[in-house]
Order: structure tokens, then C-alpha cells, then sequence
């Protein structure tokens, strides 16, 4: 099988990349080379900006592949972008969409494929609703052949998951735990929520790959195990050695202190989910996820220490969760 990757060095898709040269892909990432560290050996490196089309046309020129996944479609505009260039010369579209276009508030906790996608609250969602429905469109009117594949919160050893953090330096939460710093869950930290490793998620998505029974077809891929925000800031203060200092504050709260944070909780985080798995398992039978987030967490945090480039603070993110917490506990 031949693939085109475009990215192919992020969070998710370095594990999936790794995964397919190991799997015995052909797999072609064009990317800007900015993180070649993260690159697969065996990999074919294209290197260019996605969005640079006459470049983009120059290099895949004769070129046709079994598959091609982009990782860095957020609009409307990147989906144009893409028919265009790939309209002819892919058995298989693969969009990387996410499990925060499911209707919010849900009108039901466990969420199937089928769970009608609607997201008032968060632009990122809205975006990612935008491009399935453009896909969708082309699909039915041209076979375009799509595949739809909706990530939830998944992480690997670059991160620490959780809500009121910082994602560009996750040591940042640690910090602040062990340090004895107050940390913020929003709401009652009693609502349900999913966290899944990237090692597992990739065990689902490559079995998608070349499938022609995921043409069509959307999928969301996540781990069976459900915690409360409780119990997953409660798991990352045991993996970081000290009980986290927890301050449960309403999500409408930190929603008018900073809605940046809050779109993120509202349009994602705040109601209770817990994804079917049935349509992945029934396509790629094999598919188990089975990293526990505490075996996770505990695998990113050693290798986040054995990376010191990674044990950066987020002063600006502090300053942030400080002046949530100090507005909150002002009117309280």
C-alpha cells in the first residue's frame, strides 16, 4: 500500500506514521520538516507547505496512492484545497475530523456515529463540521472516496491530558501539583469523560487504511475506559507524585473569565461522554485499546523528564488559571 501523510509528525499521526512503515506501508509525509525528529525511519520525506498547490502539484505529479490523510485540514478552505489536488490520484480520502462535532449539550451520554453533530459553542468544532459536510457533498456527487475519522482527546508521550492546562508545555500541570499550586477542574469534576492513547488509536485507524469498507464512512476510535475529570486529575497527581489541590469552578464561570478556555470546556469537555466503540470493532475485529490512562500519564511523564526541552512552564498559562481562580474565589 502506498499512503501520503500530510503532517504526519503531530501528536497522533507521528504514532500512526511509525506504525505504518512498521506495518509495511510505502508512506510519503509532506510536511514543512520542521519536527524531523519525530520522522519514521523508512518514511519518504516530501517536503513542502500543503497549501503551496503549484509546488504541491509539481512533486506528486504521476504519482497515485491507495491512500492519502491529511492531518492539518481545520476549514472549509483546506477541504477545497484538497479535492483539488487529490480528486484523481487517491483510492482513499481520509479526514481527520474530531468527537467535538457531536451535538452539544448530547441529548444522550454514549455517543455512536450516528449521534447528530451540532457544536454552538466552539469555532475549532464548527470548522471541522464545515469540512465533513463539504466531504459528504463531494462524496455524493462525485465518489470522491472519503473516509471520516473523528479523533476524541487522545495524547501520547509529548502530553499530559486534561482540561485547564496548558498543551504547549504539559509539564506545566505538573508543576503546579507538586508545588501544591490549586489546580482547576470545572464543574463538579463529577461528569464523564475519555482519554485515549495514541499507540491505541493507531491500532483502529491503520485497519482503516485501504479498507474499502470505510468509504463512505465515519468513524470515531477511543478507549472503553471511562473516568470522571476527578478521577483523571486525581490519576495524574498519584503518576506526579503529590494529591492535586483541586477547585471546582462552574464552567459558565471560567467560560466569561476567559472564553477561549471556556469554548474548548462547553463545545467539548463539560457534559458527560462515552463513546460506542461497535463500528470500529466491527471493521478492524482486532481493534482493542489497552493503555490505561494511569499506565499513559505515567509513560509521558518519563519521558517528558527524560526531555528537558519538554520540562518548560507556562508562565502565561499560570497566570491565567491564577486569575480564574482568584476572580472566582473573590465572588465566593
Amino acid at each position: 500500500m502506498k499512503a501520503l501523510f500530510i503532517g504526519g509528525t503531530g501528536i497522533i499521526s507521528t504514532a500512526v506514521s511509525k506504525l505504518a512503515v512498521e506495518k509495511g506501508i510505502d508512506l510519503f509525509l509532506l510536511n514543512r520538516g520542521l519536527q524531523k525528529e519525530f520522522f519514521p525511519k523508512g518514511a519518504t520525506h516530501i517536503e513542502s507547505n500543503i497549501n503551496d498547490i503549484a509546488k504541491v502539484k509539481s512533486l506528486i505529479a504521476n504519482q497515485q496512492f491507495d491512500v492519502v490523510v491529511d492531518w492539518l485540514a481545520y476549514t472549509k478552505k483546506d477541504i477545497e484545497r484538497d479535492i483539488n489536488l487529490f480528486a484523481n490520484n487517491t483510492k482513499q480520502f481520509v479526514f481527520i475530523s474530531s468527537a467535538s462535532v457531536y451535538k452539544k449539550p448530547p441529548d444522550n451520554y454514549l455517543i455512536t456515529e450516528l449521534t447528530p453533530i451540532g457544536n454552538p459553542f466552539w469555532k475549532y468544532a464548527q470548522d471541522k463540521i464545515a469540512c465533513e459536510e463539504r466531504l459528504q457533498k463531494e462524496f455524493k456527487q462525485t465518489r470522491f472516496p472519503i473516509t471520516i475519522v473523528r479523533p476524541p482527546f487522545t495524547y501520547g508521550v509529548t502530553s499530559i491530558p486534561a482540561a485547564v492546562t496548558s498543551w504547549r508545555k504539559p509539564y506545566t500541570l505538573i508543576d503546579r501539583i507538586r508545588k501544591g499550586k490549586k489546580i482547576i477542574v470545572h464543574g463538579d469534576g463529577t461528569s464523564l469523560w475519555v482519554m485515549t492513547h495514541n499507540s491505541d488509536f493507531t491500532k483502529g485507524f491503520i485497519g482503516l487504511l485501504g479498507n474499502k469498507k470505510a468509504i463512505g464512512e465515519t468513524f470515531h476510535i477511543t478507549s472503553d475506559e471511562v473516568l470522571s475529570w476527578n478521577q483523571i486529575f486525581n490519576t495524574i497527581g498519584k503518576v506526579a507524585g503529590a494529591e492535586p489541590d483541586i477547585v471546582h469552578i462552574p464552567t459558565d464561570f471560567i467560560n466569561r473569565i476567559n472564553p477561549e478556555i471556556g469554548a474548548g470546556l462547553l463545545g467539548d469537555k463539560a457534559h458527560s461522554v462515552v463513546f460506542d466503540n461497535s463500528k470500529i470493532k466491527k471493521i478492524v475485529p482486532d481493534y482493542e485499546a489497552t493503555v490505561s490512562f494511569e499506565e499513559g500519564v505515567k509513560t509521558s511523564l518519563e519521558w517528558i523528564e527524560e526531555h528537558p526541552e519538554y520540562c518548560k512552564i507556562d508562565e502565561e498559562n499560570n497566570k491565567i488559571v491564577d486569575m480564574i481562580l482568584q476572580k472566582y474565589e473573590g465572588n465566593n
